[in-house]
């Protein structure tokens, strides 16, 4: 029987407090970060595609996710997802790997994962392909007429920070958090990675049949990575927020693909830097 203890969201340390007022000892809780290995699994044959650092929850939206982003697999085609059971995993390592079982006799072509990479939980586009291919995979522009007030997006980071309860209790965790048009927020997904928290919240609506995201707003409360777009883009987001900065190159992505990109977003001000007709701003 495996008895092993399945990892949780957080962890505690003993930790010494130096103050103004002096020097104490006390628990802390720390974000967990923790390997999970996503395999890949389709007639018969099982296949390791990825190692990424991540906070142990959602696991099973995590590997979807990711494996969306990556264009290894489409909606539709995961018959199932399970914590690996295979004899060359030992007990303690099975919460940590996740086998993907695809319905069909074979595995995809993985052209985009040529080779088994690790991914840190601050990296998230290693071992991607070429923007050649997602060029080839995707339509350059979300297939939506959404139109967003500058007052709703406003409120999106208030609302997102009320709703990351990990990041509570440890204060290491970014996290990623899906609106509708009207600022409604749908889902929440935290991790010590920005982009693991957005492959959370993708895989969600991969498993529960919500693709494509044309009449949603992606919020993130670190800053707006090329990867980050990626995973937006091939969910269809038409608009995505951040907390912090924007690189250079998710502008030029969310430039070419059409998304609305929203930097800076705290208080009574934020920047658009792409597609800026999509937020509408009331004229004093």
């Amino acid at each position: 029987m495996d008895t092993a203890p399945r990892p949780g969201p957080t962890s505690r340390a003993r930790i010494r407090v130096v103050s103004g007022s002096g020097v104490h000892d006390r628990r802390d809780d720390l974000a967990t970060e923790e390997p999970m290995e996503i395999r890949l699994a389709a007639g018969g044959v099982s296949r390791t595609v990825a190692i990424t650092m991540r906070t142990p929850t959602h696991d099973f939206e995590l590997a979807a996710g990711f494996l969306h982003g990556e264009g290894v697999i489409k909606p539709g085609e995961i018959a199932s997802i399970a914590y690996c059971t295979d004899e060359d995993v030992p007990p303690e390592a099975r919460h940590n790997t996740v086998t993907v079982r695809l319905h069909g006799s074979h595995l995809p072509e993985l052209p985009s994962l040529s080779r088994n990479f690790v991914t840190t939980s601050a990296c998230g586009v290693c071992g991607t392909g070429s923007l050649d291919a997602l060029r080839r995979r995707l339509p350059h522009s979300p297939q939506t007429d959404l139109t967003i007030p500058a007052e709703t997006l406003l409120r999106l980071p208030e609302l997102l920070r009320a709703r990351q309860g990990i990041f509570g209790k440890t204060g290491g965790l970014h996290a990623a958090g899906l609106f509708t048009r009207d600022g409604t927020l749908t889902a929440v997904r935290e991790d010590v990675g920005r982009h693991n928290a957005v492959d959370k919240l993708i895989g969600a609506a991969v498993l529960a049949g919500h693709l494509p995201l044309h009449d949603h707003i992606l919020m993130v409360s670190g800053r707006a990575s090329y990867d980050i777009m990626q995973k937006a883009v091939t969910a269809g987001i038409p608009v995505v927020c951040a907390v912090s900065a924007p690189s250079s190159l998710a502008v030029d992505l969310a430039r070419e693909f059409r998304v609305t990109l929203v930097g800076f977003l705290r208080e009574t001000r934020f920047n658009i830097y792409t597609e800026p007709d999509r937020v509408v701003v009331a004229q004093n």
